[in-house]
């Protein structure tokens, strides 16, 4: 690819870490990912017509860029085959949640290991049965941050849901009220710790356009082909609603904390 059709960059934006490609950090918000990149050292802003900047810069020696992919599966469908295409191969999900497990509470962390496919954009690529799973070695320094940082009480590993409808699925409006209600109920059950909305298809992409070596020689070190996450900030419940826009940021910069931590650590143990 010589310039990515939505971003409206080239594969010279994305390179980085000694040939590896930039660490690619995925808030929903154009205003989250404005903020992870503050956290950059040299920034530069790479806009296009769609807001979907691209924000490149470095952080403690890596190699970093932040990017919106917006709102759903379909547009981190196009966001995250176009940054793998421009040569991204270490990408992790920045994103918010809502609890749906007593032990998550309003302003703590989740790390995904797995999340559910109720999504459609999936199903363009993998059958119904194919699971979404993060990469083992993202989630392990994840949890290695979080220990770091002293948030382990604050911090939960697990597996989350991901849907196309927020007001419909979550929280139950329209005709089958009853019938969502019900599917979220069996999920909690499950013991599914939060719902979102992009996790699942980033895992599916991971995996399905992951060409490389599968013998964990290799995989434990930089040679891995294509690593995927996803770290979510808990911001509400279906019964008590979102947070205040100031209490959600307050999360999020301890979300950002826990990404770039946890990038950091993944970059060390690769090297």
């Amino acid at each position: 690819m010589t310039r990515a059709h939505h971003l409206e960059v080239g594969p010279e934006v994305l390179a980085g870490n000694g040939g590896l490609g930039r660490y690619v950090l995925l808030p929903g918000s154009v205003d989250r990912a404005a903020r992870i990149a503050r956290r950059f050292d040299g920034v530069e802003v790479h806009q296009n017509r769609r807001r979907l900047d691209v924000h490149v810069g470095s952080y403690r020696g890596v190699d970093f860029a932040a990017v919106p992919t917006g709102m759903g599966c379909p547009s981190v469908d196009i966001v995250v085959n176009e940054l793998v295409a421009l040569g991204a191969r270490r990408l992790v999900r920045v994103g918010t949640a809502g609890s749906m497990s007593p032990t998550v509470r309003v302003g703590d962390l989740v790390v995904a290991t797995a999340a559910v496919r109720d999504e459609g954009t999936s199903e363009a690529y993998a059958v119904p049965g194919y699971p979404a799973v993060a990469d083992p070695f993202l989630v392990a320094s994840m949890l290695h941050a979080s220990g770091a940082l002293g948030l382990d009480d604050r911090v939960h590993a697990g597996v989350v849901h991901s849907k196309d409808s927020f007001f419909g699925r979550e929280f139950g409006q329209g005709p089958l009220s009853a019938t969502n209600r019900a599917y979220m109920d069996v999920l909690a059950a499950s013991g599914v710790l939060a719902s979102e909305m992009e996790a699942a298809h980033l895992f599916v992409l991971g995996s399905v356009l992951r060409r490389g070596p599968t013998a964990l020689r290799d995989v434990r070190t930089r040679a891995a082909a294509l690593r995927v996450g996803a770290v979510l900030a808990v911001i509400g419940t279906t019964e008590s609603g979102i947070v205040s826009l100031a209490d959600e940021q307050a999360t999020e910069e301890r979300l950002i904390d826990l990404a770039l931590a946890g990038l950091v650590h993944l970059a060390a143990a690769e090297a």
